[in-house]
């Protein structure tokens, strides 16, 4: 008996361990399937169309870099590729480069066939409403990055196209609070005789009128062609603003609107009468500033100098915005269907940091991101726009650019 006791309670030893190591290897492989599952990669495509071509400056300084905007781009899939892995997201840059007149169609096809839903658009006003309507028709959201035209956000403006430059409207109100808060009222305009001079220069005169400032005098800069690069090219046209400011009547500031970079460099210490210059010279408005250091700003700045070996420029900060701006979208709604993401982004519940001292968002009326403009020279941040004291039922930030009881936009 004793040994028959003995086999029987072995039998049923080696059945119960036969019994929990299935137990336990088919409960090991439950997690292995399930973390499979959880790994499933989300791929999000993003495009960036850019018309480029290298182009002449009145410095050397000014000489764009090569990969400006796309750098930012590029540091903001990194940061977005950081926080994804945590929730199964992959995100990847695609770059296609068009000549500034070239026709931006087959470019834009070309990143359609990639995959790509969102596209990064620093392109012409021309260029980007090329495609614009095509993109809506297949769901793909666009983020401009480099036309500042009013109209694209008013009688131009597409439900499908978010502006992250900000209007030549936004940086002319910016200066106008400035010059404001500083008494400094009274101006003169000076511009150069191309179509976005002009387009500047009307910025400029509504912010006048929009603020109280006066302009008292204009001149129109004719581009006669000169090689602005040689040295007798260079010295001709700093010889004639002294002339060029002569008879001017007495004034504060002198306002420069200068986009296609003629004369508008050599206003500052070489007038006729010692003034202060600004807008797209002396003291200039834009979307950042490589000296930047407020509100985390030299976190960015110093990450940026690691990464591209450079300073971040405002096309950069632009870029990284707008690829953030799909990161934060995608995120917060756990996946990449572009309607989900545009709606998203068009909600009350969307913001995206930008190092601005407040979380930005974009109105409704018109797709533009609202946001701080900084003022400053070549070396300095001189000031923050809005200015203390410009009040806003809504947002202070729409004191800046086309407010919306003024707006000609009807989405579509």
């Amino acid at each position: 008996m004793p040994s028959t006791l003995a086999a029987f309670l072995c039998f049923l030893f080696l059945t119960a361990n036969i019994s929990g190591a299935a137990g336990q290897e088919e409960a090991g492989k439950q997690p292995t399937a399930t973390a499979g599952a959880e790994k499933k990669i989300t791929e999000i495509k993003i495009g960036y169309l850019r018309a480029y071509a290298s182009r002449l400056t009145l410095s050397l300084l000014d000489v764009p870099p090569r990969d400006e905007g796309v750098a930012g781009a590029n540091v903001a899939i990194g940061d977005n590729n950081t926080t994804g892995k945590f929730i199964n997201q992959k995100f990847s840059l695609d770059v296609t480069e068009i000549k500034p007149e070239s026709d931006a169609v087959q470019a834009f096809g070309d990143l359609l066939a990639k995959g790509d839903r969102y596209v990064v658009a620093d392109l012409s006003a021309k260029q980007l409403l090329s495609i614009a309507d095509i993109a809506r028709d297949k769901g793909v959201l666009i983020f401009n990055i480099g036309a500042t035209d009013d109209r694209l956000r008013e009688e131009d403006c597409r439900i499908n196209v978010f502006h992250i430059a900000p209007t030549r409207s936004m940086l002319a109100d910016a200066l106008a609070q400035y010059l404001m808060v500083k008494k400094w009222p009274n101006w003169v305009l000076l511009y150069g005789s191309h179509d976005e001079d002009h387009l500047y220069a009307d910025a400029l005169r509504r912010a006048a009128t929009r603020f109280g400032g006066q302009i008292v005098a204009e001149k129109e800069f004719k581009d006669t062609g000169t090689a602005r690069r040689t040295d007798t090219g260079a010295t001709q046209i700093q010889q004639q603003i002294s002339v060029f400011t002569q008879d001017l009547p007495e004034h504060d500031v002198l306002l420069v609107a200068d986009e296609s970079e003629v004369f508008g460099t050599y206003v500052p210490y070489r007038t006729w009468t010692p003034r202060l210059v600004a807008g797209t010279a002396g003291l200039v408005p834009s979307s950042w500033h490589p000296a930047s250091e407020q509100w985390g700003g030299i976190q960015m700045q110093s990450r940026f100098l690691r990464t591209t070996g450079r300073r971040m420029l405002s096309k950069d900060m632009s870029a990284w915005t707008a690829v953030r701006a799909v990161g934060e979208a995608t995120a917060r709604t756990n996946g990449d269907d572009p309607k989900k993401i545009s709606d998203y982004i068009r909600s009350d519940d969307f913001s995206v940091a930008a190092f601005k001292g407040q979380k930005l968002t974009f109105r409704k009326w018109n797709l533009q991101l609202r946001q701080p403009i900084l003022l400053g020279d070549t070396k300095s941040v001189v000031s923050t726009s809005p200015q203390e004291g410009y009040l806003h039922q809504v947002s202070e930030l729409d004191t800046l650019g086309v407010d919306q009881p003024e707006t000609k936009c009807a989405l579509k």
